[in-house]
């Protein structure tokens, strides 16, 4: 297989090791962090405020701190990010108490940890494109496309399963040694030659303004339009399967393990196709993908059984990979500034959506649970197809590198 090719590299290995260790920690430390907010407190509204403290620095730092974004662009800025994420992880169980002002020290925490992860996550899937040639570029980006999917899968049920048997001063030390561990990975490529077209220093990338770049490339930014709202579909499933099951098919947890299973399923068959598959037209493919991923959501509010839940589940697993894989490979030939902030740019808008989804959604499924997955289904289909049928005319320039190729 190719990734498996991509593998035997050596900067790919230790970059995706790297990848692999930082993501579990995220998802480590996320389940433990809601986990003891709620044991302690028993409020689901301050479970969903760590959630929402955890993504807004990721839409702060998207919109206003370009310059901040641009100086991490190297390895051993990177490394230095992981290795402040693992000391903040390992001392948060002992500075934070069940009462107001423990959690004002956790809400600080959370509100730092996401800081270092929007400064680390873009300046890392902007170094993934310079892994190879631009040709293999569709190969690599599904390559770590499928490690983050993996990784979410297993950090978040590895989580779980550890707080079977380790406290939750145990579970935060192991999120702790995952970070370590992946800035140690990539301080063994801090030495190597920088990847960023030659330059040695981050600040020798000027920082990109985002609008006249996205009004150079109308398609693009039309793209992240969508695909930033697109997580209403995940923020559906996320708060309306486990109510739906309940209310709908008198389900228990034993069902909701299996339509979670599902979507992670099809994810997993759905990458390598992604990663292997050369279509002709990029937005095309996007949108017919966020189209399939609105009506699969759709449909599950219409299901009328636990199988055809499940089938449904299946389906928005296959073809969230599709349109991912597709997108970042675009933004993945253009030359490192402006790639940079592109990528900024588009994690931006997807936490942007997540949070509004996490916001507003629960609101609709204590109306309605089917209703919550037809709106959100209905809502990413329409603004799928519209997109598609004004492309043509929008035009817009191609990047660089893609004329090169």
């Amino acid at each position: 297989m190719e990734y498996l090719r991509l593998l035997r590299r050596r900067r790919v290995l230790v970059l995706w090791l790297a990848r692999s260790l930082s993501v579990l920690g995220d998802h480590f430390y996320a389940v433990a962090v809601i986990w003891s907010v709620y044991a302690a407190t028993g409020s689901a509204s301050l479970m969903g405020l760590v959630a929402v403290a955890e993504s807004a620095p990721y839409v702060v730092l998207g919109a206003v701190g370009r310059r901040a974004v641009a100086r991490f662009l190297s390895y051993r800025a990177l490394a230095g990010l992981d290795l402040v994420r693992a000391v903040l992880v390992a001392a948060l169980p002992f500075v934070w108490t069940p009462d107001g002002r423990g959690l004002a020290v956790l809400l600080a925490g959370v509100l730092l940890l996401g800081t270092l992860g929007a400064l680390f996550d873009p300046n890392l899937e902007a170094l993934v494109a310079e892994l190879a040639e631009p040709a293999r570029i569709q190969q690599v980006t599904g390559l770590f496309d499928l490690t983050g999917r993996i990784a979410r899968i297993a950090g978040k049920a590895g989580a779980g399963l550890l707080l079977i048997w380790f406290s939750k001063i145990q579970l935060f030390a192991l999120d702790a040694a995952a970070f370590a561990v992946s800035a140690l990975s990539l301080l063994l490529l801090a030495g190597r030659r920088a990847p960023v077209s030659g330059c040695q220093l981050p600040c020798a990338v000027p920082p990109v303004r985002a609008w006249p770049l996205l009004r150079s490339h109308p398609q693009v930014a039309l793209a992240m339009a969508v695909h930033g709202l697109v997580p209403f579909c995940s923020a559906a499933t996320t708060v309306g399967i486990p109510v739906l099951l309940a209310t709908r098919f008198d389900a228990g947890a034993g069902v909701y393990g299996l339509v979670t299973a599902s979507v992670g399923i099809g994810a997993l068959i759905g990458n390598p196709l992604a990663g292997n598959w050369r279509p002709g037209g990029w937005l095309a493919v996007c949108c017919g993908a966020w189209a399939a991923d609105g009506l699969a959501t759709a449909c599950m509010g219409l299901a009328g059984r636990v199988s055809a839940l499940e089938m449904m589940s299946l389906a928005t697993g296959l073809v969230a990979p599709l349109a991912t894989v597709t997108l970042r490979t675009r933004l993945g030939l253009f030359p490192p500034p402006e790639r940079l902030r592109l990528m900024a740019v588009e994690h931006t808008a997807t936490r942007l959506g997540s949070m509004l989804g996490i916001l507003l959604l629960p609101l609709l499924v204590d109306i309605s649970p089917r209703g919550c997955f037809v709106a959100a289904g209905a809502m990413v289909t329409g603004l799928a197809v519209a997109a598609r049928v004004v492309s043509p005319w929008i035009g817009g320039r191609e990047p660089v590198r893609a004329v090169e190729v």
